[in-house]
């Protein structure tokens, strides 16, 4: 655990502009951490020794580090404590393309992995049902999964497919669109509906943001050449690590 005098000194707090006794730590820190004082990854030491250190309450300690917290400088973990953050460099994905997620990380040099949040075959929901036309008593293919990138959580993707197209979901690996392809039913073309939201508890959890952070949520609905739909997704990006780009023309 890094001493509180290791990268911050009275003179740092003093001089840390004006304004509330947690804003002046709270700018103190964010100083300690944009110079590379306070490492990425770094834990924070406790919120008692920064009260004894700065000479005022926890309270106003922990008012400093939540506003750290809500912009991105710290993390907390459950257990763990408080960390300095990772920096997050912003992943510009064109909408002009159907491309996976796996694809355009591939692109980027960036290595990916997925964490499992649901895989099976369900009774489709009658949402499901009208916007994949399946029939009475047909099945669903349901893959939910936690998308990271060099050990980042960027999306939660809800996909779901009719049975006819993947009668096996446990087959599929690091891409759906791969399995979709040796099935010979990968989409050619969709309708992406992109809205900007605020990320619930239980999804920030997953994504490592603090609850309400801001998060784009996007509907895709994929189609075979036939002009059958194939997929229906449902995803969540983070906001501060997502920039999704249109290149528009006159015509």
């Amino acid at each position: 655990m890094t001493s509180v005098s290791a990268f911050l000194s009275p003179d740092d707090l003093q001089f840390a502009g004006t304004g509330p006794l947690y804003m002046k730590l709270q700018q103190a820190l964010e100083v300690a951490i944009k110079s590379g004082r306070l490492k990425s990854g770094e834990a924070l030491p406790p919120e008692r020794d920064l009260a004894e250190y700065a000479n005022i309450s926890r309270v106003t300690v922990r008012k400093a580090v939540d506003e750290l917290v809500r912009e991105g400088f710290l993390v907390r973990r459950h257990g763990s404590g408080t960390f300095v953050a990772k920096p997050m460099a912003k992943v510009e994905q064109p909408l002009s393309r159907l491309t996976s997620f796996t694809e355009d990380m591939s692109r980027r040099g960036l290595s990916t992995r997925a964490e499992w949040l649901e895989r099976g075959l369900f009774t489709p929901s009658p949402d499901e049902m009208v916007m994949l036309g399946l029939p009475a008593g047909g099945l669903v293919a349901r893959l939910g999964r936690l998308r990271i990138a060099d050990d980042n959580p960027l999306a939660i993707e809800r996909a779901s497919i009719s049975a006819e197209f993947l009668p096996d979901p446990e087959s599929v690996g690091d891409s759906l669109y791969a399995a979709l392809e040796k099935r010979d039913v990968r989409p050619v073309r969709a309708i992406q509906r992109l809205s900007a939201c605020n990320i619930k508890e239980q999804d920030a959890a997953l994504l490592d943001v603090v609850p309400g952070s801001a998060g784009l949520a996007i509907q895709r609905i994929s189609y075979l050449p036939s002009g059958k739909v194939v997929e229906l997704t449902r995803s969540l990006y983070r906001g501060d690590a997502y920039d999704f780009v249109a290149e528009l023309t006159i015509g």
